[in-house]
Order: structure tokens, then sequence, then C-alpha cells
């Protein structure tokens, strides 16, 4: 008995040694591939942004979007971006509208203006859409006053209310074709590492069965428009969720994380956008997060099939989407000129 006690304790005391010690291998930079016209999604009228894909029970891939009228101007974004649905045989495309899900529900609601930023989850037999929004308090407004604000941009008034009043909130349903259920208040606030606003949601639930939640907000005690990447962390995927202290990210301006956790190597993953370059991060524990192994996926260029690069004025809300613990697409929103668009770029196994 006393043997057995002593080789359990060896082979406990190793596995425990192993498991603090997991690598993070996932490398795909290399096998990015070049773009064809079906990877490319464009929709007249609107400016097409922020892409999150999932695989239906259907065996097609369903793609939530953001979306407003070019009408608005691209500035729009904050007042009249819109949550859309698309259906695709393959995750790269070629995609097709189906339904608008989501819209700024006015009437003093706490995502009474915009839905922006979506990311599709499936936890415990219930679709999620985490998104954010804004409002304007107790101002009132109309919606003339609304397209004026977009139409002025960064320098109206109301942007300086709309901005801070940014929250990440959450719409259920039993079915991915909905409806959607939302709730009557912000799913988290700004603490610890962030500060004025909470956006950019990305969630994962680690198997600890906890749920991960990774948002941006503006760096405290800083003067310049620097944006930390903070974690939050929940029992449940509608919160109540507690932000950690240490940041996912602080070093440089960020924004976009989307984040996955990767069973087969037990580790978190999140991919970012810093303006010139598209970067990946990553995590043990869901909570300590650094520099992935493989740090820089892409630079602001992206190859096409039939010769030549799109060199966009913007590219950003980078979104993984996997297969069976592999990364399959990175889609990217793309801006060149007055045109804005997703792409979808085939990873290689």
């Amino acid at each position: 008995m006393v043997k057995f006690s002593f080789f359990s304790f060896l082979f406990l005391f190793s596995a425990s040694i192993l498991a603090q010690n997991k690598n993070d291998d996932l490398k795909f930079s290399d096998n990015l591939q070049s773009l064809s016209e079906e990877n490319i999604f464009k929709t007249e009228g609107y400016y097409n942004w922020c892409s999150s894909i999932i695989k239906g029970d259907d065996g097609k891939y369903h793609l939530f979007y953001s979306r407003w009228q070019k009408k608005y101007k691209f500035t729009g974004w904050l007042t009249h971006s819109e949550v859309a649905h698309a259906v695709a045989d393959s995750p790269v495309g070629p995609w097709q509208y189906k339904e608008t899900v989501l819209k700024g529900r006015r009437n003093g609601k706490w995502d009474a203006i915009t839905v922006h930023n979506p990311k599709i989850k499936y936890f415990e037999g219930k679709y999620y859409i985490y998104y954010c929004s804004t409002n304007l308090g107790d101002k009132e407004y109309t919606e003339e006053e609304l397209i004026e604000t977009c139409e002025t941009g960064y320098s109206h008034p109301n942007w300086k209310i709309l901005r801070p009043n940014q929250r990440t909130g959450v719409a259920v349903s039993n079915s991915i074709n909905g409806p959607w259920k939302r709730m009557d208040h912000a799913l988290i606030e700004p603490s610890g590492p962030i500060t004025t606003l909470t956006v950019n949601p990305a969630i994962d639930r680690g198997k600890d069965g906890k749920y991960y939640l990774i948002v941006k907000g503006d760096k405290p005690n800083e003067t310049r428009f620097i944006r930390n990447q903070a974690i939050a962390i929940s029992h449940t995927p509608i919160g109540p969720f507690e932000i950690q202290a240490k940041p996912v990210i602080d070093y440089l301006d960020t924004e976009d994380v989307s984040m996955w956790y990767d069973k087969k190597r037990d580790y978190f993953y999140g991919v970012f956008h810093a303006h010139t370059f598209i970067g990946m991060v990553s995590s043990s524990d869901g909570t300590n997060w650094d520099k992935a192994t493989e740090y820089e996926l892409m630079k602001k260029s992206i190859p096409l099939k039939k010769g030549g690069t799109i060199k966009p004025d913007r590219m950003e809300r980078p979104f993984i989407f996997c297969e069976n613990s592999e990364p399959k697409v990175l889609s990217l929103a793309v801006k060149k000129g007055d045109e804005s668009f997703i792409v979808f770029v085939p990873i290689k196994e």
C-alpha cells in the first residue's frame, strides 16, 4: 500500500509538472492563403464590418456581422450599425445575406443606439450574440440629430456622450435563427485595467467550466489615446463577470481581440489588430496572457489569387474560425476608399 501511494504521488506530481509546462505551439501564419472573389463579402449600399462565424446543426456556416448604410458615412457605425446574419456552405464563403437580427432599441434602453461588433457563441444548448451598443443617456434626440451626429463625426458634441456610454451586452436564443432575447442591462462595467467603456467582446468557455470574456477599454491614468484589453471571468455566459486586475494587453494600443479556447492544446488564444499588423496573444489559464509563440500573423496586405494584393486603408476586426481545434479561416474587416467589406482568408492545414 505504501509503494502504491508513493508511485501514485510520483504520477500526480509528474502530471502536475507537465500541466504547468504546457507549450504554446500553435503556428499558422505560413498557411494563410490568397483570396479569391468568393472570399470577399461586399453588400451594395452598405459598409460590412465585424465578422463572427459558427457552424450550425444544419451543416451550414453562419456569419453574424455588423453593417450600416453608406448614406450614414463610415462614422455611422456609432449611430446606425446593425447585426446581420448570412449563410454559406463553406466558412470562406460565398456568403448570402439572410436577415437583420439586432438593431438599436431606442426608447431609453442601454442599447438604444447602434449594435456593433457581434460574437456568436454556442454554450450549453443556447446561442449567444455578444455585442456592443450605446445611448445618449437622458438626453432627448431625434433621428435627424443622429444622422447629423454621424455625418459630422468625431467633433459632434453627441460623440462625447456616445463613446463613453458604449457597453457590452448579450442576446440569447434557443435557435441560431432566433428569436433573440436581450437583457435589460449591460453585461459588464469598466474597472481595474480599463476605464470609460467596455467594447469589442470576445468570449469562450475554459475546461474548468468558467467563461472568460475579453473587453476593451481606455487605459487608466493615461493622457494619450491608448486602449487596454481586460479579462473578466464568470460561472455563467450571462454573468456576473468580474474583471481581473492583470490586463491581457497593456504594452501597445490594440483593438478587436477575438478569443478562443483550444481544447486540443489546452490553451487560450486571442487575435487582435495593432494598426499595422494582426497579432496573437496566448494564455495557459485564461487569466495570465502574453505574446503568443507566433506573435505577428500578417502585415497590412492581403494577396489575391489572381495576382496583386489588397493594400487596405484599414484592416481590423480579426476573427479566427476553428474546426476540430484547428484554425480554418481568418476573417478581417477591410476598408479601402469608400468601400468596406469582410475578407475570409483560408488557412491551409
